[in-house]
């Protein structure tokens, strides 16, 4: 194997299933040029300083070498809507994500996520009442997929009668995220395209309905708001509701799959999880270290020439940011690849770092922790049935695209 084969290898989909080895090896050169020109970062010093560095552009427009591998398949789509503020770079990234927090969280709406709380675990009650024959269950299917959608319609206010048809949409655009081979590539943009184009129009109606008759979601709110930083525009509005629908339901999919698999293959915390759900908490933050729902960050570019760990990385390089690894990192965590929820030290990745960390985090956390400990408690004696089980194809959005398991019995 030769260093510049690494990425390609990680990539590759016969390795979905433990990245880890080839992670370490990449370690080995915390800052790999690979053969197309792409910049790789894999260690975890290294991956907090250019996270936090403002040097280094999530805006691809900024790219002025080559993007290196092609991604495509992997990310979220290009759309006519404008980008959303993951893809910007401040002033006005900070000016439409401050205009978005202001109904999300502090200073604003500082208990909305924790006043969740009681809605997310009737779904979850919901969802695991429903499961029906417990000798074979998909725990993507049956819980993993269908929560966090749900959750984002509440979060937002689409009307319960419409949730099926979010629920399709979802479907649709999570499809396009995760190819699969032999398939017709027309086919599938097409009703991508035309997902996106139904979503699009559903909630710009909605938009509109939310500025004459306000209620309390999260929409109504970014309708209405007015602010220093001014109001958001129908189109940014949009685009940002597309961003909550897609980021937001993707990485707790696999935030919440990644973390039963790693329960079921550590029995002896699945059982101390199920007799004190308190240990959620900081068994979610070690899963966020030691499987993160989102794998590397690729493609971000330099402003300017950057030197880190003796390498000088030229202005306009495709720069990637291999978050799992530097998770992994010995020279960071001690045991790295031991999961240990009792980790007294577990400032991880998981959830980026810096101006572009993770917006949703709060959420994603609660539903994660709510989700792990009720299944923890109500599924009797879980068992995996295949390990490893099926995973999705895309590489940055890790996670298993199925996850067969049984029980014996679900508690009440």
């Amino acid at each position: 194997m030769t260093q510049g084969s690494l990425l390609r290898q990680i990539l590759e989909y016969e390795n979905r299933h433990d990245p880890y080895p080839l992670y370490a090896e990449l370690r080995k050169t915390p800052v790999l040029n690979e053969d197309d020109g792409a910049y790789v970062v894999s260690t975890y010093h290294e991956v907090l300083s250019l996270l936090h560095d403002p040097r280094v552009s999530s805006d691809s427009r900024n790219m002025t070498q080559s993007a290196g591998i092609d991604l495509q398949d992997q990310q979220e789509e290009e759309t006519t809507l404008p980008p959303s503020f993951i893809r910007l770079d401040p002033p006005e990234h900070d000016r439409l994500r401050r205009l978005t927090n202001t109904s999300f969280g502090p200073p604003h709406e500082p208990r909305r996520v924790h006043e969740m709380r009681g809605e997310l675990g009737g779904i979850v009650s919901d969802l695991i009442g429903g499961i029906g024959d417990s000798g074979r269950i998909d725990l993507v299917e049956q819980f993993s997929y269908p929560f966090p959608v749900t959750v984002i319609c509440r979060l937002l206010g689409v009307p319960r009668e419409d949730e099926p048809r979010f629920h399709g949409w979802a479907d649709t655009l999570a499809a396009s995220l995760d190819p699969m081979p032999g398939e017709d590539p027309t086919e599938r943009d097409k009703l991508t395209q035309k997902a996106r184009t139904e979503l699009g129009m559903y909630l710009a109606g909605l938009i509109e309905e939310r500025r004459k008759n306000p209620q309390k979601d999260m929409l109504s709110e970014l309708a209405v708001h007015k602010g220093p930083d001014g109001s958001m525009t129908t189109m940014e509005l949009l685009s940002t509701a597309a961003l909550l629908l897609v980021a937001g339901h993707e990485t707790t999919v696999n935030l919440i799959t990644n973390g039963m698999l790693t329960l079921l293959r550590n029995p002896q915390v699945l059982e101390r999880l199920r007799t004190d759900p308190d240990l959620s908490v900081p068994l979610v933050e070690e899963l966020l270290r030691f499987e993160p729902p989102v794998q590397l960050v690729p493609n971000r570019t330099t402003l300017a020439d950057i030197e880190i760990a003796g390498v000088t990385i030229p202005k306009g390089a495709s720069l990637w940011l291999v978050v799992a690894a530097g998770n992994r990192d010995p020279l960071r965590f001690e045991d790295p690849d031991r999961f240990d929820p009792d980790r007294e030290d577990v400032r991880h990745l998981g959830f980026g770092s810096g101006v572009h960390s993770c917006f949703g985090a709060p959420l994603a956390r609660l539903e994660a922790q709510v989700a792990l400990s009720e299944l923890a408690r109500r599924l009797v004696n879980p068992r995996l049935l295949e390990d490893p089980p099926e995973y999705r194809r895309n590489a940055v959005l890790r996670g298993p695209r199925h996850l067969p398991i049984a029980c014996d019995d679900i508690r009440p």
